[in-house]
Parts: structure tokens; C-alpha cells; sequence
């Protein structure tokens, strides 16, 4: 397979404009007449979405810590009959972890490296001017190796800002590739994981319109498809899938699942038959196993307690065959759910777990589990690689251990999911299953 030419944005830290860079350059090059495949570098459930909205091709996530390179080539098969890739980073460009994971430590880095994909880094710099330079050069200098595009130049605040950027990165023999002025209405909305969900965004259409416009008159479109290059081509594996028919929640409550575990799942002939609990409709009776993806259900909270459709399906379904929760999923499985205003509402019961919204934690970061009994797709022993993101806090968790769950590093964390009859639930998001 011959692969498409690539670039990776990426930037120094969050918060620097990079995601409305992408989206904005997915369309506007769409618009161009190419097909652009997007890629995702690290573990984000959320992007993928504005992704596929932007450059209407689905995005994939491709992570050096949680997948091996078999996995990485199966992903990257994804971008056959693409134009130009075009892939974002996670955090700043070098930030990973500190324990070498499947593949590599988890930075975007090491994404560009891998796939040859020169990087083009967003600087926002408000507040500075020739200094911005300095940090370019040093991102450049800190890996001669990783290819590297130029610059973006965010938030720049008048033409003589951008002056004196300019002449700051001539001296330091950086490529310009376009200069953003400053702008108070670009920034898309945000919630207690980060961005809201594309399907909940009010305009979403217009405002990625908007930001390829915006990238129209500010960027050169054709520096950039320049600047792209094509590694070497990759094939691999994708993630089999755990059952034939598959009932998965898909809406407002159960949406985060990774593009390229669903893909697997369809490219082995699975059925995936969706379904929303939200709008209290009952899992297909005749499917296989029900799985429950992660969420916001700690905002739907009421709506999910009254559903008593979904409920007595969902029990029907467990009382015989499997049922698996991530996060979301694994909290609305549990007998309880307290959101932040301190109200408790009954969740399905399949599980004894009680989860607290009012009582607000920050877990955040790579999981590895062993585990300690089958779940859906997986015998007892086999050892998986995930995610965990999310504020709610494990007030009881009653039942058997699901697996032996520990960080990047390997350090033990206390949320080793559960299992109770045919219901298994964790609180990471599976990304997948360990090369050994």
C-alpha cells in the first residue's frame, strides 16, 4: 500500500490553538478537492468526532504507549485513498510518559517520527514577540531526527506583532507557514473533560466554516500540502471483535469509544446494532453481548433512572448473556449514581457500585490491567492497555475484582473495575490488548 504524504500539528503546550488549527485545515483542504484522512495522536475519545465533522472521513487514534505496531499499522491501513494526512497531537509536542509503554512513551514526537509526518508547530504568541523564535528552535533542535514544517503563529495581536515574530524567526531559520490574529470568538466550548462532544456542539457546521476561513486567509494552504511528507508504508491488525452482534448505547450519555476499536469490530464482520438509552429504547433482544461505552451519564443522570425500558432490557439481557461498561458505562451499571448537586438516583443494579459526581476527583492517565476474571472479548490473564478520564469519585465497589489495574509506570490504582454474574465494567476506556 502506498501511503498518503502526512503532517502533524502539534504545538508546545495545550491551550495554544491547535485543535482550531486542525479543524480548520481538515476543511479548508477538503475544500480544495482532497481527500484528507485524519489522525489522532494519543488517547482522545472527544477530537476523532470534530475530526470526522470537519474532513468527513472518520479520524483514528494512533498511540505509541498503549498500541504495538502491529495495531499502529492497522490503524494507519485506515488512511487508503487519502490525499494528505493530516494528524493532531496530544499535550505539548515531546509530553508523554515516563515508562516506555507497547511501542514508544505516548508523545506526539514519537507519532511523527514513526509515521515520517513533519510537524508543523502552532506557537501561540500573545505576550512575546522574536522570543516566540527561541521556542521554535529550541522544539526543532531537541530531536534532529523528527521532521519538522515550520510554524503557525497564534493570537497575534496587530501587523507590528507580526513583524517582529517574523524577524525573529528569519534569525533563527524557522518556516513561517501563517500568522492568526488575535481572536475572542474562535474557541470552541468546553466542559469537565475538555471540549463538549461534537454532536451537542449548537452550530457545529459553521463554526469549523468558519475556522477553515479563517485558516484560508491567514495560512498558506500550499506551503503546507508542500510540506507534507509519506513514510514508509505500514499493515497490521485491528482489534477482533469481542462478539457477533453487538448492542452498543450510543448517545448524549455513551459516546466515547475509540474510532479504530469500533472499525475492528465491523472489518471482522461484526453487527453493531446501537441504541440509546436516553431515549429509553431496550438493547436488541437478540444480541450477543450489550456494551456500554463511556460518557457524561453523571448529566443524564434522571433521565437514565427513568428509563424503564432500557432497564428492564438491559437486566433481561444480563440475567443470560454479557454486558461490559466503560467509565460511563461502567457507573450506570452500578447500583447507584450521585451527581454534583448530591441527589442519588438508581442506576441498573447489575453491579453493586456507587459513584459520586458531588464528590469530585481528577483521574487521569494510562491504564494497564491483568485480569482477574474473562470479560467480553478477553480470557482470565490477558493483560489490556487503556485510558481513565474522569471526575467521579467510587463510593462502594462491593464486587469482585475485575483485574489488577495499574498506572504507565505500573504503580496499583484502586479502581480495578468489577464483575458480578455476566456483567463486567472498568473504569478505563479500552484502547488495546498487550502485544505479550
Amino acid at each position: 500500500m502506498t501511503n498518503a504524504p502526512g503532517i502533524l500539528i502539534s504545538a508546545p503546550s495545550s491551550g495554544t490553538g491547535k485543535t482550531t488549527v486542525m479543524l480548520g485545515l481538515l476543511r479548508a483542504l477538503a475544500e480544495d478537492g482532497l481527500t484528507v484522512q485524519p489522525f489522532k495522536s494519543g488517547p482522545d475519545y472527544i477530537d476523532p468526532a470534530f475530526h470526522r465533522a470537519a474532513a468527513h472521513r472518520p479520524s483514528f487514534n494512533i498511540d505509541s504507549w498503549a498500541m504495538h505496531e502491529g495495531l499502529i499499522g492497522g490503524i494507519s491501513e485506515q488512511s487508503q485513498g487519502a490525499d494528505i494526512i493530516v494528524a493532531e497531537g496530544s499535550m505539548g509536542l515531546f509530553d508523554g510518559v515516563a515508562t516506555r509503554g507497547e511501542s514508544g512513551f505516548g508523545s506526539s514526537a514519537e507519532t511523527a517520527l514513526m509515521m515520517g509526518w513533519p510537524v508543523v508547530l502552532v506557537i501561540d504568541v500573545g505576550g512575546q514577540a522574536q522570543s516566540a523564535a527561541a521556542t521554535a528552535l529550541g522544539f526543532k533542535a531537541y530531536n534532529p531526527d523528527l521532521p519538522f514544517a515550520g510554524v503557525i503563529l497564534n493570537r497575534c495581536a496587530s501587523p507590528r506583532h507580526e513583524r517582529l515574530a517574523r524577524l525573529g524567526m528569519d534569525k533563527a531559520g524557522i518556516n513561517v507557514l501563517g500568522v492568526l490574529p488575535r481572536r475572542g470568538d474562535l474557541a470552541l466550548p468546553e466542559r469537565h473533560l475538555g471540549l463538549i462532544q461534537a454532536v451537542e456542539h449548537p452550530d457545529l457546521e459553521a463554526a469549523i466554516q468558519g475556522y477553515a476561513t479563517f485558516l484560508r486567509d491567514h495560512v498558506d494552504l500550499e506551503a503546507i500540502k508542500a510540506a507534507a511528507k509519506a513514510g514508509a508504508a505500514r499493515t497490521g491488525t485491528q482489534p477482533k471483535p469481542p462478539a457477533q452482534r453487538i448492542a452498543l448505547a450510543q448517545d448524549a450519555a455513551f459516546s466515547f469509544t475509540y474510532p479504530h476499536v469500533l472499525s475492528g469490530w465491523r472489518a471482522a464482520g461484526a453487527e453493531i446494532l446501537p441504541f440509546s438509552p436516553l431515549a429509553d429504547e431496550a438493547p436488541a433482544k437478540d444480541a450477543d453481548l450489550v456494551w456500554l461505552p463511556g460518557g457524561y451519564p453523571e448529566l443524564h443522570a434522571g433521565t437514565l433512572a427513568a428509563a424503564s425500558t432500557y432497564l428492564a432490557g438491559l437486566r433481561e439481557h444480563a440475567a443470560t448473556k454479557p454486558v461490559h461498561g466503560e467509565c460511563g458505562g461502567y457507573m450506570a451499571l452500578g447500583e447507584v449514581l450521585i451527581d454534583k448537586e448530591g441527589t442519588r438516583h438508581q442506576m441498573a443494579g447489575l453491579l453493586g457500585l456507587v459513584t459520586s459526581y458531588e464528590k469530585r476527583k481528577f483521574h487521569l492517565g494510562y491504564r494497564q490491567a491483568a485480569l482477574k476474571a474473562p470479560m467480553p472479548g478477553f480470557e482470565t490473564g490477558a493483560r489490556l492497555r487503556g485510558h481513565e478520564f474522569h471526575y467521579s469519585t467510587i463510593l462502594e465497589e462491593p464486587d469482585a475484582p475485575l483485574a489488577e489495574v495499574g498506572d504507565a509506570d505500573g504503580n496499583p490504582v484502586p479502581e480495578t473495575g468489577s464483575v458480578k454474574g455476566n456483567t463486567t465494567g472498568t473504569f478505563f476506556h479500552l484502547i488495546a490488548e498487550a502485544s505479550a
